[in-house]
């Protein structure tokens, strides 16, 4: 596939269960773990450092995805590490941050340099996570940039989990259709 494409050494890798749009750009050193999907137009660039991306997580149309360089400053750079069971909303910027397990990104969202967000993280659409910054997990992060709104209710996990297991029977749908 053209749009998947080597940088130096690396090459994209994953699993046979992952679907890729054809209009996806994947780059670099990039990792990507059972059952995820990458929607079109992602653009997802491993070249300066690398991007692992967990199992039954998805990106959705128009997401960048980066890395940071190692630099004097930050002598590792800033890798980009997504957990299990994430959802990216359509047109997220994710930049060298680490993503716990089980988050919803919501959709324009950007997460920047060195950010964290802990395990059951939920972003608002259109949120900006500062480079840095450390969110909570268990909670409901919204504002530019983000603040803590409140505790996650019920509601809010059933709507992380469905969302995760709606996109494994879409990207399922993708992969058997001729």
């Amino acid at each position: 596939m053209s749009n998947i494409r080597p940088y130096r050494k690396w090459k994209p890798q994953f699993d046979q269960s992952v679907y890729i749009d054809q209009s996806a750009q994947l780059i670099g050193n990039i990792v990507i773990d059972k059952d995820s999907s990458i929607w079109p137009m992602v653009a997802a660039r491993g070249d300066v450092n690398y991007i692992r991306i967990g199992q039954r997580t998805n990106i959705q149309d128009c997401s960048v995805l980066h890395v940071a360089r190692h630099t004097e400053s930050a002598p590792e750079g800033f890798a980009l590490i997504i957990g299990d069971d994430v959802t990216v909303g359509h047109g997220v910027i994710i930049h060298a941050c680490t993503i716990g397990n089980n988050c919803l990104i919501g959709m324009g969202a950007t997460i920047l340099d060195g950010a964290v967000l802990e395990d059951s993280t939920l972003i608002a659409a259109g949120s900006l996570v500062p480079p840095g910054k450390h969110l909570a997990g268990g909670h409901l992060w919204r504002g530019s940039p983000v603040k803590k709104i409140r505790p996650l209710s019920s509601k809010d996990y059933q709507l992380i989990e469905d969302s995760a297991t709606q996109y494994i029977l879409l990207k399922n749908e993708y992969l058997a259709t001729p």
